[in-house]
């Protein structure tokens, strides 16, 4: 059962890069080519502060240099997907392949993943930021090559920002890069972008852009395929690795570029150490596990607290081949289920507040869950972004223009989820959910809680994976006791893609991923603007002036201090407006892999873990194992304090 669960949505820029020396005006040859580096560029930037690596750095200090660059990595379900049919992952249609935009497409700058928000060049080897803000000029580093040989120019970056900006593209993306007016060629290896909003993070945002070739989709005879209807045409690479082989939609494997011009740049050491990454999708995670237990896959990311508890067990763990290990976490990322306020009988933040009390998360961790989850109170947890106790100042002047329309709690404090630990009880709280029901017009007669027209509240709550109604089915059960038709509907993943990105759903359970920073993808998870795009995240429909003005308030901070005010604003309005029911969070990676595959010794401080395995582990020497981690491996963070 996958009691915590992580879908990867599409359209994300994933974020991989380089950074080379630079000292005032450097000049930089490659290939033949000379250019100039204007001596108020810089090869790293950083949204609030300077970046934490000095232009000599060699590499990330969570990456392992040193690592043995060969053997292959089996991996399993990626993103939880059971199958895939498509190999263009910017696109609404159809499931893409696993991993396939982090393997096969480099982005111009590099985010590291042990800071808030700074970024190292990759594509781009400088950067230039107009002393206003309104624009930034990025060089294309001469080196750059697509995976058929031809360089990156200019050209390429404006066709790939220009496409992804379009209606062929997922509106994910869209609104990504909304705050990018426009792209500029300038010359062959230039290119400035200008931004509708002079940001600190627009230029990490236009760092961020995945940059393709506009040879991807064309034919033998020249005719081009529509870039949104390119689903079985493989890209041309500019990213690390090649598609070697597809047998059908549920397996592919990876092989690493031979001339990957980028992989001795400095943050690419110690990264990509696997010739060939295959992926291998089964339809269920019973069997997933039992196939790394029988040793044909490397990894098995855990996602279930009773698997792990259980039956991580046998002769491969016995004899060493296998082991099981946590790893540190960073923020919390925030997983519920999505209420629909589409749909009229959710409009009603007492029916929402009334779902919300139905969930009873603390006998399921006690009994299902083995303890080792915690409680979710905020989409920032664990993070400086949420908010924890009374508002201060600058919290309370982004929330008073709104006070009459927002619930009283929202300027008291932080509202903590419903529980059921003594003296509270579940009984209790569906005594309470039942009061707000009726205060909402919701009665309980001739067998159905009804509304004045006599209609019964049915609710639907969908998902995709098996094994998950073990948690889906005692919700059911505490909302069929408020006499509330709840039932439970399985369906494919691809099906249930599509359904999500359509918003044809009642409650389904989503996970925002964390971020370290919060910024531009708080409109498309939160804004009235994305309440209606398809394909975007704000599966709860919201539709706020209030969460307008916050998500706007955090996006153009100035100051980290600033940023920190708007969204422990934005924190308790979406609490308290119960947009979604919170569920929990694990706080340790549970990772089971083969000791013959290395990891470094500092986990990043913000990661997500099959990244980290895919991105920086790697096959040990033949003859050496790795041990297994009964406790955590130390941070990045920690390792700095240490050193200190």
């Amino acid at each position: 059962m996958k009691l915590v669960k992580f879908r990867r949505p599409r359209g994300l820029a994933r974020r991989h890069g380089s950074l080379r020396p630079a000292f005032g005006a450097i000049l930089v040859a490659a290939l033949g080519t000379a250019y100039v580096v204007p001596a108020d560029a810089k090869p790293a930037i950083a949204q609030f502060g300077d970046p934490k690596y000095p232009s000599t750095f060699t590499h990330f200090d969570y990456a392992d240099p040193n690592a043995p660059s060969n053997g292959e990595l089996n991996f399993q379900n990626y993103s939880q997907s059971q199958s895939y049919d498509s190999l263009n992952p910017f696109i609404v249609r159809g499931l893409p392949a696993p991993d396939i935009q982090n393997l096969m497409f480099d982005t111009l700058m590099q985010r590291s993943w042990d800071e808030l928000a700074s970024e190292y060049p990759l594509i781009a080897d400088d950067v230039e930021v107009a002393p206003d803000g309104r624009s930034a000029t990025f060089h294309i580093n001469p080196a750059a090559r697509f995976s058929n040989g031809d360089p990156v120019t200019a050209a390429d970056v404006k066709y790939s920002l220009d496409t992804l900006k379009s209606q062929k593209a997922s509106p994910m993306l869209s609104s990504q890069f909304a705050v990018i007016k426009d792209a500029t060629v300038i010359d062959r290896l230039t290119v400035r972008f200008d931004f509708s909003d002079p940001g600190r993070g627009s230029p990490l945002i236009a760092g961020d852009l995945p940059v393709f070739s506009p040879k991807w989709g064309l034919l033998p005879d020249g005719k081009r395929v529509p870039f949104d209807q390119i689903a079985t045409q493989p890209p041309i690479a500019s990213g690390p690795y090649l598609v070697e082989s597809r047998k059908n939609d549920k397996g592919i494997t990876y092989r690493r570029r031979d001339d990957y011009w980028a992989a001795n740049l400095p943050s690419r050491r110690g990264m990509f150490r696997f010739k060939r990454i295959t992926f291998r999708l089964y339809l269920d995670q019973y069997t997933k596990l039992e196939a790394f237990k029988a040793g044909n896959d490397d990894i098995d990311v855990e996602y279930s607290a009773t698997q792990w508890a259980r039956k991580y067990v046998g002769k491969n763990f016995d004899n060493g081949m296998l082991a099981k290990g946590w790893f540190v976490d960073g923020p919390a990322q925030m997983q519920g289920f999505m209420v629909n306020t589409r749909k009229d009988k959710f409009k009603d933040p007492r029916v929402r507040h009334a779902l919300a009390l139905a969930f009873d998360y603390d006998w399921m961790n006690r009994m299902m869950f083995y303890g080792q989850y915690e409680r979710l109170n905020s989409f920032w947890q664990d993070s400086p972004f949420g908010a924890t106790g009374m508002p201060n100042e600058k919290e309370l002047a982004l929330l008073e223009p709104f006070k009459k329309s927002l619930p009283p709690e929202v300027f008291g404090p932080m509202t903590q989820q419903p529980n059921t630990l003594a003296p509270n009880s579940l009984r209790g709280n569906l005594r309470q959910a039942r009061e707000l029901l009726a205060e909402a017009g919701w009665h309980y007669r001739d067998g159905a809680l009804r509304d004045a027209n006599g209609n019964p509240m049915t609710i639907e709550i969908m998902d995709d994976e098996p094994g998950f109604d073990r948690l889906l089915i005692p919700y059911c059960q505490a909302l069929q006791t408020l006499g509330i038709d709840a039932h439970m509907r399985e369906i494919d993943s691809a099906l249930y893609q599509k359904r999500i990105d359509n918003f044809q759903f009642d409650l389904t359970t989503y996970i925002y991923p964390p971020v370290t920073i919060p910024g531009v993808e708080l409109q498309r998870r939160f804004t009235s603007q994305a309440a209606d795009q398809v394909g975007s995240e704000n599966y709860p429909g919201i539709k706020s002036p209030a969460v307008d003005a916050l998500v706007h308030a955090a996006i153009n901070a100035t100051t980290l201090d600033d940023l920190e005010a708007a969204t422990r604003a934005l924190d308790r309005v979406l609490i308290n407006e119960y947009y979604v029911v919170p569920q929990y969070n694990m706080p340790h990676a549970r990772i089971g892999y083969k000791t013959t595959l290395g990891f470094p010794k500092i986990v990043p401080d913000s990661y997500q873990y099959e990244d980290w395995v895919i991105d920086y582990w790697y096959r040990k020497p033949q003859g050496v194992q790795s041990v297994s981690l009964a406790a955590p491996a130390v941070t990045a963070a920690t390792a700095q304090s240490a050193a200190h």
